[in-house]
């Protein structure tokens, strides 16, 4: 083992004069040193305040004041118009979802009235009425003009179709 003297190391400090690292603080298993660590709590005395000796408070000044009324007055309307708004939603949606309902329900009356109206026209009687009646003749085979589609959803009629 080196003396306390002798030995010294790369840096130049002898052993004993390192600075110390956390291998040489904490040791494992059963070679543990026996040291006696003891913290003294110095208990720290309540203090009392005397009057008189206590340094003022500053006052708050008025423009102060108003200014913190005024910004809390903001607040409190800026939060009563969120919560209308919240509730103006509300009511929107609710309502949305009624005409919803309202639109489904006439949708599903219209298809039905329309398919009673549909199975119950007899066409057969329609052709009897509109060749008896009205004078109805089917086309024939020099009366069919064909003619260019156009890509638009309805004809426009300018002049006499030719002969």
């Amino acid at each position: 083992m080196a003396t306390r003297q002798g030995r010294q190391n790369a840096s130049g400090r002898s052993a004993y004069q390192r600075q110390t690292t956390y291998r040489d603080v904490f040791i494992e298993g059963n070679t543990v040193r026996n040291v006696d660590i003891r913290r003294k709590v110095q208990e720290v005395p309540e203090k009392r305040v005397i009057r008189g000796t206590r340094p003022e408070a500053h006052r708050m000044s008025v423009g102060y004041a108003l200014f913190l009324v005024l910004a809390m007055l903001i607040a409190g309307a800026a939060l009563i118009n969120y919560v209308q708004m919240q509730f103006e939603v509300t009511d929107n949606v609710k309502e949305i979802a009624q005409l919803e309902s309202q639109l489904i329900t006439l949708t599903q009356s219209n298809d039905e009235t329309y398919a009673k109206i549909v199975n119950n026209v007899d066409l057969e009687e329609v052709k009897k009425i509109a060749m008896g009646q009205l004078g109805m003749i089917y086309a024939e085979e020099g009366q069919i003009i064909t003619y260019t589609d156009t890509g638009s959803d309805y004809v426009r009629q300018y002049q006499d179709i030719p002969q």
